[in-house]
């Protein structure tokens, strides 16, 4: 399997080369040269692997350069930390399928694809002796999961930009309190979207990259999609064991990057296994916009109760958008040139392409809290802020198929949210129980691309 960029500006590469480049050299994001399919005859015999087997067959569909017996000691190692045996399982609650993905070591979803890349990482630097540097920018929990990915290993550091102020306290705690000496957080005076800008505009001077040899750990990385893909299966797969052939999965996304992989595992599995994605935004809804009205547009970031969904551009939406355009990288190239000098693209004609992939519904506020109320009264089941706006999406847009939504994240993350609703804040489980408390480092930087640039400098691995 080779890689190519969404813009067509590099020679194609292999997994492991992806892996370590991140950001494609000609500014776009990296994709399979094909998407993967498998028959019902494989599925069939996938029927009953655990989690971590279960990873290891699909993520060898995408990986030809790494040893078999090599995939099936990352991937083990990569969820001996998650709590639950069935590494994501399912929940039924009411006429709703809960995707539990909180069971990792920071409790989000990330932790399904951080903890495999930080390893795939560390692989691959032996293999090599060589080093690196990770930036990353975060809106809450990308950050936290990978910190833990990395963290105390040889030939990394890390450096996370998230904005200040704008996560959630235990977000930024889980992030700060972290002392490897590895680890650097910064929190810099503004949005993500100022952050994901910094980390792009760092990855795009392609001499400071080679000299210190970046690396990404955002969803620009792909290695990250496609480790979410599994878990996409692996509910399909539980769900089809239990008579249902058919189903919808309902995703709260910011970036793109989860409901993609949902595009994928749909594009992987036998036609009709899934049949609709929904995708649901907070009030920060450009996606939104783009589903259903075509309308992909900056706007203002506004601040919500589900903060790691506070986003106006989505880092992983060329990724969608290099097959909406028909694989045509010119095109692709040319789309975000327009979107980066006027901030909008208008995709009005392909509203009816599009709703053969998505439907979408903006959840506001108030609908967010309304539903992790009723959600607990009805069925005694805690959701956080972000599997809220999915489960209330899932209610008014799902149909006669069983509908599997996405918990991305412990409640207990987002105490302010839930007191809110329920009149009381969840009990913190072990992993948080004492964060308060923990020493915290952290550097405030403005939204600087040179103040950042500077402080790496200081701070970086060299070789």
């Amino acid at each position: 399997m080779r890689y190519i960029s969404t813009r067509g500006g590099i020679e194609p590469i292999s997994f492991k080369q992806a892996v370590m480049m991140g950001l494609a050299r000609d500014g776009g994001l990296l994709l399979p040269e094909r998407l993967p399919s498998i028959d019902r005859t494989k599925l069939e015999s996938w029927r009953n692997l655990p989690y971590q087997y279960l990873a290891r067959e699909v993520l060898e569909l995408f990986i030809d350069d790494i040893d078999r017996l090599d995939l099936e000691v990352l991937v083990e190692n990569s969820y001996a930390s998650f709590r639950h045996p069935q590494v994501t399982p399912i929940r039924k609650v009411g006429d709703l399928f809960i995707l539990e993905l909180f069971h990792g070591p920071t409790l989000a979803f990330k932790d399904v694809a951080l903890q495999l890349l930080g390893n795939l990482f560390e692989y691959q630097l032996k293999e090599s002796g060589s080093f690196m540097n990770i930036i990353g920018a975060t809106s809450g929990d990308t950050g936290s999961a990978a910190i833990y990915g990395v963290r105390g290993k040889k030939g990394i550091n890390i450096f996370i930009l998230h904005p200040h102020g704008r996560t959630s306290r235990i977000q930024a705690l889980q992030m700060t309190t972290v002392l490897d000496e590895n680890v650097f957080n910064i929190a810099i005076r503004g949005t993500f979207d100022d952050g994901q800008a910094i980390v792009k505009e760092l990855f795009g001077d392609l001499e400071f990259k080679d000299q210190y040899h970046l690396g990404a750990i955002n969803s620009i990385n792909w290695a990250r999609v496609l480790a979410q893909v599994v878990y996409y299966v692996y509910a399909y797969i539980k769900l089809w064991r239990n008579g249902m052939d058919s189903v919808d999965f309902s995703v709260p996304t910011g970036n793109f990057g989860d409901i993609f992989a949902g595009y994928v595992a749909k594009h992987l599995l036998p036609e009709g296994c899934i049949n609709r994605l929904i995708l649901a935004t907070n009030e920060n809804d450009i996606l939104s916009r783009f589903v259903n009205q075509g309308d992909y547009s900056k706007s203002t970031v506004r601040p919500t109760f589900s903060p790691s969904m506070d986003i106006q551009i989505a880092s992983n939406f060329e990724r969608y958008l290099y097959y909406l355009r028909g694989e045509d990288p010119e095109q692709v190239r040319r789309d975000m040139e327009t979107f980066a000098r006027d901030g909008r693209l208008d995709f009005s004609g392909l509203r009816d392409q599009v709703a053969r992939d998505f439907v979408s519904r903006r959840v506001s506020e108030e609908e967010t809290i309304e539903t992790i109320a009723d959600v607990h009264r009805e069925h005694g089941y805690l959701l956080d802020p972000h599997t809220a706006v999915g489960v209330r999406a899932a209610r008014e847009l799902g149909g006669e198929r069983p509908v599997v939504c996405l918990a991305t994240a412990h409640p207990a993350k987002f105490g302010d949210a839930v007191k809110k609703a329920i009149g009381t804040e969840p009990e913190l489980p072990p992993p948080l129980a004492d964060l308060e408390s923990r020493e915290s480092r952290c550097e405030i930087l403005d939204a600087d691309t040179e103040k950042v640039r500077n402080f790496i400098r200081e701070h970086a691995l060299r070789g």
